[in-house]
């Protein structure tokens, strides 16, 4: 009785006796696209010889794992926008921001030698930034500081940003800036400009724009303004002040020297004459602070 071997053993002889295995490969393992646009991820069988390998798809997002296609179906939000393309690749239809992971495509060949393979594709959707939120000073006394801020939190990758006086950008280096008389710190990671000591000359609009890779947005442009300190107004209002409170001060010693704010009893008299009980007469005499009474009846 003759012995049927399986067919891959048939092929060893004119394949030089080399074991096949399933072997992936792909045309680019880091794509990246701009959100609400498709991307495919590539996933190519470079060798096998099993007829209907098993294809699955997953994605591997903040250490969880889950399935994107499974069971020769897609599977989670996935069922709507994706598709399978060429039997194994994979094609995300209006990516979002939630789609940037790592996706890992698994093919399972049971008719090979080694029967699994698999390889990572990195996907990165970018995001536009939004219009970023500036904060600038409206009015700024000659000589002090002054911080002004931009920022926003939607862009993928994270912005760097640039700041504009009148429409002419500022540079970071101090050195190349149409700000002759300026001295200040422009930080295009955080967004935060800092004059050290503002001049005159610092006045003007402002303006601050967000970039990165997917694109840039620009906040409105603001006003500063540089003022003169009024030393003058300042003493003389801090003298007049003084000079109030002083008259104030002599207003009051006055009165208590006059006895405006004396005690005395709800019926008027003072301290020194009290009111007499009823029955009793008193007469003082020519004696100092000596007093005598005599008691008289009224009939």
């Amino acid at each position: 009785m003759a012995l049927r071997l399986p067919a891959v053993l048939l092929l060893l002889p004119l394949l030089g006796c080399r074991l096949l295995a399933v072997e992936l490969t792909s045309s680019n393992t880091k794509p990246v696209v701009q959100e609400f646009q498709s991307v495919e991820l590539s996933c190519i069988i470079k060798s096998t010889v099993t007829p209907e390998p098993r294809i699955e798809w997953k994605k591997i997002r903040n250490g969880e794992t889950s399935y994107v296609f499974f069971g020769n179906k897609m599977q989670g939000d996935f069922v709507s926008r994706a598709e399978i393309l060429s039997r194994t690749s994979l094609v995300i239809k209006n990516a979002t921001r939630m789609d940037t992971a790592t996706y890992r495509c698994e093919v399972a060949a049971p008719a090979d030698t080694k029967i699994i393979d698999e390889i990572n594709i990195q996907l990165t959707v970018q995001v536009k930034p939004t219009i970023p939120r500036c904060t600038v000073p409206k009015a700024v006394p000659v000589g002090k500081s002054a911080s002004l801020h931009c920022h926003e939190n939607e862009g993928y990758p994270k912005s760097t940003y640039s700041w504009y006086r009148n429409s002419e950008p500022l540079s970071p280096d101090t050195k190349s800036s149409r700000l002759h008389n300026s001295s200040y710190t422009l930080n295009p990671t955080t967004g935060t400009l800092v004059f050290h000591a503002v001049h005159k000359g610092d006045t003007g609009r402002y303006s601050c724009i967000a970039t990165n890779d997917a694109g840039f947005a620009k906040c409105e442009e603001q006003e500063m303004e540089i003022y003169d300190l009024n030393i003058g107004g300042i003493i003389g209002g801090v003298l007049v002040v003084l000079a109030v409170l002083v008259l104030i001060t002599l207003g009051i010693c006055c009165a208590y020297r006059r006895g405006y704010f004396a005690n005395s009893k709800e019926n008027g008299e003072s301290y020194k004459t009290p009111a007499k009980p009823d029955g009793v007469n008193y007469i003082r005499t020519d004696d100092e602070g000596d007093f005598r009474h005599k008691s008289s009846f009224v009939i």
